[in-house]
């Protein structure tokens, strides 16, 4: 997989998907939290809605994208998501994780050419999308 140095950016926006998730996190409520950069330099930030029935449950990824839509966003530079632990949990850090198949399709969708930070073997990562999901379908293929 091709990767990219991470910028201070980078870690800025790691921050605020962290502190957005610190700030409004509840058990079975709300426990991931992204951070969107758009190519114009705004920041988007959101947390995931968990639902009883986890097929209407809806990724802080996919929501941080739609309110960066509605505010007039259309490009986008680098996404990442920041898991809270659970109160039972022992370890207690907040960690970068990797987006779900369905968000990597719907980031690749919007933006084929996002970054996107993501945690592998211990360590932070900054790679494409198109890594992410090689081969994806698209209206040209």
């Amino acid at each position: 997989m091709k990767t990219y140095p991470l910028t201070e950016n980078d870690f800025s926006l790691i921050d605020e998907a962290k502190r957005v998730i610190t700030t409004f996190y509840e058990d079975d409520r709300h426990h991931v939290g992204a951070a969107l950069r758009t190519r114009s330099g705004n920041v988007v930030s959101a947390v995931h809605i968990e639902a009883y029935i986890g097929r209407v449950s809806v990724c802080a990824e996919a929501i941080a994208i739609g309110k960066a839509i509605s505010n007039g966003e259309r490009y986008f530079d680098t996404i990442v998501a920041v898991r809270h632990p659970y109160s039972n949990e022992k370890n207690r850090e907040l960690r970068v994780v990797s987006p779900c198949g369905m968000c990597r399709e719907l980031i690749a969708d919007y933006s084929p050419d996002c970054f996107i930070l993501l945690e592998m073997d211990g360590e932070l990562q900054k790679t494409n999308i198109g890594e992410l999901i090689p081969l994806k379908y698209s209206r040209e293929s």
